[in-house]
């Protein structure tokens, strides 16, 4: 059985990921508060900074597992929030490192164990895992962090056949980018110009690329960027 583990494949890049999957036969299980609507997955109700919400979606998962023959665990789910370095206080900021960093820790501590050889650790990161801007501090953050977990995990993970990269989208049109930048044409228009195909990514495009990199371990430890060619100022 080849199993794909997803958080937050309820809506965007985690649903069409989620579609991707079981197109090529895989058993989907996203890890979320809402359910993902794609037919055939398997919904697994997790709060990401509940720890103990975490630990009974991985109890639920120790039976499949044990039964797999391939497995790709993505962290795809994140919080993001509108605030800045002088103004983010320390409580805003902890609840974003529990959903976008920590909840990642605690997945991969209990789910490795069970993940055959072959399987793949993926993290979706964004543009802003390398770069920042004004007003996403605590976002920014979170991203620059994932990327050094991806670092490490490549490096701990040796000879056990489990690849990892870092996947960094760019703007891509999602229910989180429309509730970050609000439902303005002329900001949607201002960012689609940020790239040379002067367009918004589609969540299906970084699904396929997912798709492509849980089967290409010759990646082990990459950071791919997808943003079409974004502009440099």
């Amino acid at each position: 059985m080849k199993i794909a583990i997803i958080t937050g494949a309820s809506v965007g890049i985690g649903r069409a990921t989620a579609a991707r999957f079981l197109a090529d036969n895989y058993q989907v299980y996203n890890l979320s508060r809402r359910e993902c609507p794609e037919p055939g997955v398997s919904n697994l109700h997790c709060d990401l900074a509940d720890p103990a919400s975490i630990d009974a979606c991985c109890d639920s998962l120790r039976a499949p597992l044990s039964d797999s023959a391939s497995v790709t665990l993505i962290h795809n789910a994140s919080q993001m929030r509108k605030d800045s370095a002088d103004q983010c206080d320390s409580d805003s900021l902890r609840a974003v490192l529990e959903t976008n960093v920590v909840a990642i820790n605690s997945l991969n501590r209990r789910l490795l164990p069970g993940m055959p050889r072959g399987s793949s650790l993926l993290y979706v990161g964004s543009t802003l895992s390398e770069k920042a801007v004004p007003g996403s501090f605590s976002y920014v953050v979170s991203k620059h962090a994932q990327l050094g977990m991806m670092r490490a995990t490549c490096q701990d993970l040796m000879g056990t056949g489990i690849h990892t990269a870092l996947i960094c989208p760019g703007f891509t049109d999602t229910e989180m980018l429309r509730t970050h930048i609000g439902d303005d044409a002329v900001v949607v228009d201002a960012i689609s110009a940020m790239n040379s195909f002067n367009r918004l990514i589609e969540p299906a495009e970084i699904a396929e690329l997912l798709h492509w990199a849980h089967h290409n371990p010759v990646i082990n430890g990459a950071v791919l960027h997808a943003n079409l060619g974004q502009r440099e100022s």
